[in-house]
């Protein structure tokens, strides 16, 4: 984990940038998938949803959520990944709705920078990297 300073316009670009983008969403899909099929299962997805931990932290202090709540949690993302409705996420699907959930979050964020404390293989974290290696390669050619 890391502490890093995050804007919206941060993550715009990140999802802006095709080639971060779409590669990140790819390793991380191909993460997921752990019988190659190229295709997420609910139980695949399971252990995503798990690393957000959006119901089981309260400003930082672990919580012991109600199982059916959480399992209801679960059970709604998953369904907003899975746009066909066919029970498994395709590339695509995983893709559209992960792009979607960012520009959600850049435009909660606004462009006021915040501090936050990033997991390393997240995709606020490789926004972050992005935008920095784009400032160093700006500064090396100024």
């Amino acid at each position: 984990m890391s502490v890093e300073l995050l804007d919206g316009g941060i993550i715009l670009g990140f999802i802006e940038d095709d080639e971060a983008f779409n590669g990140s969403v790819q390793d991380r899909f191909a993460y997921l998938d752990t019988n190659h099929d190229g295709l997420l299962s609910y139980s695949e997805m399971l252990k995503e949803l798990q690393s957000l931990r959006m119901i089981e932290t309260h400003f930082g202090i672990d919580v012991k959520p109600d199982p059916e709540e959480l399992a209801h949690v679960y059970d709604s993302l998953f369904v907003q990944f899975d746009r066909v409705s066919n029970g498994v996420v395709d590339l695509e699907e995983f893709k559209a709705e992960t792009k979607r959930m960012m520009v959600a979050m850049a435009n909660d964020l606004g462009f006021l920078p915040v501090q936050m404390i990033l997991d390393e293989d997240s995709f606020l974290k490789k926004a972050v990297d992005t935008e920095f290696m784009k400032l160093q390669s700006d500064h090396v050619y100024a």
